[in-house]
């Protein structure tokens, strides 16, 4: 059983990738369960449109859906901001049902004096500009190498009695090339953010958590990154006045363990109850 909810003001995701194999829907379905939002971000790449595949949707996926849905009916304000994954969406731009609403971006007031920008981050992407397919096909190896990654943790837990580590942050960390990028994304961002008076920018895209404080001669803004459902597991929260950042770590694996569903629904019956949702929001 996980412990009373935690009330937050304002949730923000991104990058969960779902419909990929290195989505850990399991351990966000456990989060989302654990707090109670009042506005929720989902900051670009929640479905991987990209990458998915009739054959790979498992229950753990749909149940992401199922909770989201939930939340809807709850009336909980849930913003879908697009990314690159899900660019298909940007043709509904505007589209709103209910408490949900399809956006590119989104300025929000935190406070009576303080406004945060939210954007997924894609449009810095060079890469993602020019060379789309180029784009694509890095996301396939990169979600290949998530796979291997696996693999290799479980060799080195199980048989080795090692600890668990990150191919892709080490290539990343390695590479000047991408550290450069990330900077320079984060210092892009803040600056947009300074010269239209934004208190707060707030991003996914780069899979790189963070709360920073940025400074130029305009003036100063906070910039915050999500990061992703992948590898870091992690969410930004806005609580009590101020912003923070979560992270998925082994005392929620322990309680997840311990908490899991007696009963566990089929893809049939999670798929009847997203109907039933639907039905309730469209008649209220």
């Amino acid at each position: 059983m996980q412990n009373k909810k935690r009330n937050v003001d304002i949730l923000v995701i991104s990058d969960v990738h779902l419909g990929t194999y290195g989505c850990h829907a399991k351990e966000l379905l456990f989060y989302l369960k654990s707090i109670e939002p009042k506005i929720v971000v989902l900051n670009g790449d929640i479905i991987d449109i990209w990458q998915f595949s009739k054959r790979y949707w498992p229950k753990s996926h749909m149940k992401i859906i199922k909770q989201l849905m939930h939340w809807m009916t709850k009336r909980i304000k849930i913003y879908y901001i697009t990314g690159n994954h899900d660019e298909m969406l940007r043709k509904f731009s505007g589209f709103k049902m209910g408490s949900f609403k399809i956006v590119d971006k989104l300025v929000l007031p935190v406070s009576e004096n303080e406004k945060a920008w939210f954007f997924h981050g894609d449009v810095f992407d060079v890469t993602m500009q020019h060379s789309k397919w180029l784009a694509k096909l890095g996301a396939i190896g990169y979600d290949l190498l998530i796979l291997i990654n696996r693999f290799v943790n479980f060799i080195s837990v199980k048989l080795l009695n090692g600890g668990k580590f990150s191919l892709s942050k080490r290539i990343k960390n390695s590479v000047k090339s991408a550290v450069k990028f990330i900077n320079s994304f984060e210092q892009t961002a803040a600056d947009i953010a300074i010269t239209n008076n934004y208190d707060y920018v707030v991003c996914g895209h780069i899979h790189q958590p963070e709360i920073k404080t940025f400074s130029n001669n305009n003036g100063s803004t906070v910039y915050l990154n999500s990061g992703d459902w992948i590898e870091n597991l992690t969410a930004l929260e806005y609580a009590d006045g101020k912003w923070s950042l979560y992270k998925f770590g082994e005392t929620e694996r322990e309680e997840m363990k311990k908490g899991q569903e007696e009963y566990d629904p089929s893809n049939t019956e999670l798929f009847d109850e997203l109907l039933a949702g639907f039905k309730i929001m469209k008649a209220s």
